[in-house]
């Protein structure tokens, strides 16, 4: 699946990549650590779509809606998923999968297992660059809601609830609202 999406996505992403370059300084891809199967950590691969060095003077924050570090191609990418194209080398590589829980930073992961220890078995399964929770909630759906669906997945892991998972992601990738970014405080 990844080889035929990355042959029919190629020209997608050389304008993305194009696209990226004319809208702001900096690489076109960046990789940030993920922690994958069983709590190994990878590097994820995904065009860029915020400014360069957006968290070095804020450190690790998750994306807020009106965030100011996404550059305006960026707000484009991420509701329209494109950012996204780059993991399918990361499936080639066999770190990813299509569809499982989406994998986070280890800052971030250390967080969610503090506040809730069951936030480890969703590193039972490779992560996806799409899932249940991704279909089911929204960027700003909350970490323990996101929790729930993939804990759902995990349950019902099956080549069918791979397929419709993947064919309900196309239906968001319609929809507006599921690519709004976290409530602020």
């Amino acid at each position: 699946v990844a080889v035929t999406a990355l042959i029919i996505l190629s020209p997608v992403m050389l304008i993305t990549a194009v696209m990226i370059k004319l809208d702001s300084k900096g690489p076109v891809l960046y990789s940030q650590e993920r922690v994958g199967l069983y709590g190994k950590t990878f590097f994820v691969h995904k065009f860029r779509s915020m400014k360069q060095d957006a968290e070095a003077k804020c450190g690790p924050v998750l994306a807020a809606e009106g965030d100011p570090r996404i550059t305006k191609f960026g707000r484009f990418m991420r509701a329209t998923r494109l950012d996204e194209l780059p993991q399918l080398f990361n499936v080639l590589k066999g770190e990813m999968s299509i569809v499982g829980p989406r994998p986070e930073r280890p800052f971030f992961v250390k967080q969610f297992i503090a506040q809730k220890p069951e936030y480890d078995y969703r590193h039972n399964v490779k992560p996806g660059i799409t899932g249940l929770a991704q279909i089911a909630g929204k960027y700003n759906t909350s970490a323990y809601d996101k929790l729930i669906y993939d804990l759902l997945y995990i349950q019902d892991v099956s080549v069918k609830t791979d397929l419709m998972i993947m064919l309900q992601t196309f239906k968001v990738l319609l929809t507006k609202s599921s690519t709004e970014g976290v409530q602020g405080k």
